[in-house]
Parts: structure tokens; sequence; C-alpha cells
């Protein structure tokens, strides 16, 4: 179908002015929506980006060890790959503004422009065509009025001419004024005729040849619009188009990420990062307290009465107190629950040059002392300990990992042997870089001096052998640690009782006369019952293999010196920095450790205690 605006349109002039500039307004309209859609898409970009950070994890938190397992790494793929699909938005958002918005922006300038001129010339055309017009209703009106006085002169003439009584003179005066008035006629006549043509040819010219002209401009103006247009809207389907194979991939690689989880895999995790390596505890024995009864007051008794006791505690080696060190037996046995010494008046070291003294205290059998600590204080030991298994970081711990379940530690000195092994690789990367270059300089000496690169690799070296030293250090830690978890596999069964049946039945009957502290602090007891217990120490080293030390609950630091001269009491200086490992019970003891070896009771007036919440709720 064909159809031109100049002839079927020759007469909407206005008509297509207005659809015209309604056309232009149409394509400002879209340009306006695909903006309002690139803002929607930067800020949806942004907002994703956003979501993907606030759940990225944070560098030097808790959550780096969450990533271990499987369905937290999916989950970090997933938000690498949301930020990803957030950057195609961004894309999105850049093109529709480089190719859409921009392209029509400026096409709209140059389609106002060319609008603008082409009604320019159809005005102009229509105003000659105008004053054409006037000028020949103008050349008309004066022709009927020359018509019109030439007649009316004819006829004053024709009426003179018949009067008899009107001179000759009076007759050839009207004669001449009806001949000139019939000249003017005569030529305004031709000059209407004149103008009638030129307005006939303009006219036609108007019509037929420079309207059409100019409305033909706007019609190709008017579809180029039009196709400009849809080329645009063609354009923003296609820029959605052309991220959907990237979002494709990104939402490929959330469902591979989701596919990557391993249940398996990750409860295999649990039982690595929480298992301490210790064996669970035996049966609890029976406790008779019906043996106390038959309890003897002698210190003979004690001595003698070996193979006549009857076992109180038989087959219960390993099982009552697996993870109590037997070099805190008797220390445990004589803690000192004395009331403490109260806080010197000068925290100078010389107000308390001898140390705190202890009261004098009624004297107590050790007997008792040892029941007491049977019935109750290695079920405290032994709940610590499974609690401190579980509980794998209550606070900062030594060098070689031994605040740490056995399992644990060995991870933990394996993870640092690793760790330092790379460092070592790093340093001899840069070692073998530098020796490179210094051949070269060597051999080329305008490149640079030789001798500038020696400082750098005496350091790289010494760096090197510091860290060889830490790496075969905690390698010996690492083997101490496989020995025991290799010695503690082997032994299928739990050894035999503490005790033996005479050694528990003499401990229960015969310590009545034994003092429990003198006023200087120091135990006065029997030197046959010393004796007879030292005989019975290799027993207590076979017993104790299954060490293990409490957890720090906190740290302390003391405000004055104290000389720790009691058993089970830990000397410390002013100012000292200490574990705490067991908080004041109420009796003014509280209970610290210096190192794995060194610990002990200090007064709870002596020092600060700064408690670790974490670690007291583990």
């Amino acid at each position: 179908m064909s159809c031109r605006w100049g002839t079927e349109l020759w007469d909407q002039f206005d008509n297509l002015e207005k659809h015209t500039h309604w056309g232009i307004e149409f394509v400002e309209k879209y340009t306006k929506f695909v903006k309002e859609r690139s803002e929607i898409e930067i800020s949806y970009a942004k907002q994703i980006r956003n979501l993907s950070k606030k759940y990225q994890p944070k560098k030097n938190s808790r959550e780096e060890d969450e990533y271990k397992y499987t369905s937290c790494r999916a989950f970090l793929m997933t938000l690498n790959e949301l930020n990803d699909y957030a950057g195609q938005h961004e894309v999105m958002a850049e093109d529709l503004t480089t190719h859409i918005i921009c392209e029509l922006t400026r096409y709209i300038q140059e389609l106002k422009a060319e609008r603008k001129s082409h009604f320019h010339d159809g005005r102009r055309a229509q105003q000659h065509i105008e004053n054409s017009w006037k000028q020949l209703e103008s050349s008309k009106r004066r022709f009927e009025r020359d018509c019109k006085e030439a007649d009316r002169a004819q006829q004053y003439f024709d009426k003179i001419d018949a009067d008899i009584n009107v001179t000759k003179a009076d007759v050839e005066k009207a004669r001449h004024q009806a001949q000139m008035k019939h000249q003017v006629a005569e030529d305004s006549k031709n000059e209407y005729l004149t103008f009638l043509q030129k307005f006939n040819k303009e006219q036609n010219a108007h019509y037929h040849t420079l309207i059409p002209h100019i409305f033909q401009k706007l019609q190709e103006m008017e579809e180029k619009r039009i196709e400009r247009v849809g080329e645009s809207m063609k354009t923003y389907a296609e820029v959605d188009r052309k991220v959907l194979p990237i979002v494709g991939k990104c939402l490929d690689g959330m469902t591979k990420a989701a596919e990557s989880i391993e249940p398996k895999m990750d409860t295999k995790h649990v039982v690595e990062s929480y298992k301490s390596g210790f064996e669970p505890p035996g049966d609890v024995e029976v406790e008779d307290y019906s043996l106390s009864m038959r309890r003897t007051v002698s210190e003979s008794s004690y001595l003698n009465s070996q193979g006549e006791s009857k076992p109180s505690r038989s087959n219960s080696r390993g099982k009552l107190w697996p993870f109590i060190k037997r070099n805190k037996l008797m220390s445990l046995l004589a803690s000192p629950r004395q009331p403490p010494p109260p806080p010197p008046t000068s925290p100078s070291p010389a107000a308390v040059h001898n140390g705190p003294q202890s009261p004098q205290q009624p004297s107590e059998p050790l007997s008792h002392r040892l029941n007491e600590f049977m019935t109750s204080k290695h079920k405290m030991q032994c709940l610590r300990s499974l609690k401190r298994g579980l509980s794998l970081k209550l606070g900062s711990g030594p060098e070689d990992c031994s605040h740490l379940p056995p399992e644990q530690r060995r991870k933990k000195l394996q993870a640092k042997i690793n760790d330092i092994n790379k460092e070592i690789q790093k340093e001899m990367d840069q070692r073998d870089a530098l020796s490179k270059m210094k051949d070269v300089y060597i051999k080329n000496p305008h490149m640079g001096d030789a001798n500038s690169v020696d400082p750098r690799l005496e350091e790289i070296c010494q760096n090197t052998d510091k860290l060889q030293l830490d790496a075969r250090k905690y390698e010996a830690w690492l083997v101490e640690v496989e020995t025991r978890l290799a010695e503690k596999s082997d032994k299928h069964r739990p050894p035999s009782g503490l005790y033996n049946s005479q050694t528990t039945t003499t401990v229960n009957n015969n310590c009545a006369h034994v003092n429990r502290e003198s006023p200087d602090g120091s135990y006065t007891e029997d030197h046959s019952t010393e004796h007879h217990l030292k005989s019975r120490s290799t027993d207590f080293d076979d017993d104790f293999d299954y060490e293990d030390t409490l957890p720090t609950i906190g740290t302390c630091k003391s405000l004055y010196p104290f000389e720790g001269q009691n058993e089970g009491t830990i000397s410390m200086t002013e100012g000292e920095l200490l574990y705490v490992i067991e908080e004041d019970k109420g009796d003014g003891w509280t209970r610290v450790r210096r190192n794995e070896d060194e610990e002990g009771y200090v007064p709870t007036s002596y020092i600060k205690v700064f408690f670790d919440t974490n670690a007291k709720d583990s």
C-alpha cells in the first residue's frame, strides 16, 4: 500500500504539525522509560552486591573456620556467583545507557531540528501563496472599480450627447472622459489577468510541487523516527538477551555449588575438628563408706595391716582418675584450704619479704583428705577434662599447644608445620630469584651492582634458618604427640586399679594421727607413713599416664609478691601474669598456672582476676 502525505494530506498542514510534535514526545517518553529501567538495574545490582558482601566471611574471624565444611563452601560459591550475577545487571544498565539512552537523546535533538526546518519551509510557502492571492484580490477589486467608473462615464456621455441644450464642448469633454475611463478599466483588466495567471501558476506549483515535497520530507522523517524507535526496542531486548548466557552460567554455578555439598564429608570434619583423642572414662566403682566404721587409730595398724585389709576398690586403675597429672596428687591432697593471708599494707616487695604465713589449723587425718579426694575431687577433674575436650579454644595457650587435647594438638602442630614449610619455600624462591639476579649483575655490571643483593640474601638465609629451627621444634612436638596417641591406641584395656586392695584398706583405716599442716605451712607426717607412701610412687607413675591439664577460665595479674612455701601453693612476683584454672570457692584461694608443669594456689586477695566468660560457660 503506497500513500503519500503530499497528495493525500495536501490540506492537513496543521494536523501534520501536531502529529510530528507528538511523535517527538513519544520518543522522549520511551527514552525516559529506558533510563528508569537502567537506574533500576543499577540499584538492583548494588543491592545484590551489598547482600553478597554482607554474608562474605570477614577476615581474621571465626567464620573462616566454618568454610571447611562443604555446605559453607557451597554458600560462599553461591555468594561469588551472585556477585557476578549483579555484575551482569550492571553491564545491562551500561548497555542500555550507551546504545539506547545516549543515541535516542542525540537523535531527538536532530529530529527536532529537522522538523523545524521542514515546517519553516512550509510556512514560508503558505505565506507566499497567500500574498499572491491577496495581490490577485486587490487587482480584481481595482478592475471591478475601474469598470464601474467607465460604465458611469459612458452613461454620462450618452446623456450629454442626447441633450440638445448642451454645448459641443461639454459633449467632447464627456466623450474624452468616457474614453479615459474605458482605458483605465482596460488596463485594470490586463493587470488582473496577469495576476490571475501568476497566482494560478504559483498555486499549482504550491499544491503540486512545493507542499508535496515538504510533506514528503516530513513523511520520511516520521518513518525514520518510527524505525529508530523499533530498532531501540529491539536493542532493548537484545541487551537483556546478551547477558542471559552469563546469567545462566551464574545460575549453573549456583547449582553446581549446591551439588558439591557432601554431608558425609561435613560430618567427618566435625570429628576432625572436635576429636580430643581421650578415651571415655571407665565405670565408677562402688565406694563402701562402711569401711570407716572399722578404721583403727593406731599408726602400727596402718603399717601392719597391708595383708589383712580387704579390697574396697578393685580394678579401678585408669578409671577413676584418667586425666589427673601424677605429679599433682600430693599437692592436691595437701591443697591449701586454710584461710589465705591478708594482703600487705604496702605493695612493695619488702613488705612481704618472707611471704605470707598461713595460720595454724587443727590437725586432720591424711586418710580423711584422701577419702575426700577419691570420692569427690576426681569426679570434678574428669568432668572438667571431658568438657575441655569439647572446647577447642579457651584462650591463648603455650607455643607447643599443650593446652589442647592430643588429637587437636596434633592437628594444630601439623598445621603450623605446613605454614612454616610454605614460608620456607617462599624464602627459598626469593633466594633463587635474587641469586639469578646477582648472576645477571655479575655478567652485566652496567645493569646493577651485584653486591647490593648480598644484604637481602643474608637476611633470607637468616629467616630460612630460623624457620627451619621452628619446623624442627614443632616436628619434635608432633612426634611426641603421635607417639603418645599410638601408645594409647595400643592399650585396649584400661589399667588396673589405682591402689590394690591392701593399699586401699590401709589408707582408709590407718591415718588417724597425721597432722594436716604445721603453723609454718608444712606437713608434719610420720616418717614411717611417708616412707610407706613413697614406696608406692611407682604405682602412681603408672596410674596417671592419662594426664590432662585443667582449661584456663581467665587470667590474673599479681598485685603483691607471694612466696608459695606451703605444699600446693605457687610463688609469684609483683605484676606477673598467670592463667586462672579454678576460681575461688569461698576459701580465699585461687588456683593458677604458670606453664604446663607449674600450677598451684595463690591468695585471691593478692591478685586481680580477669575471667573469660566464654571459657567459663564452656
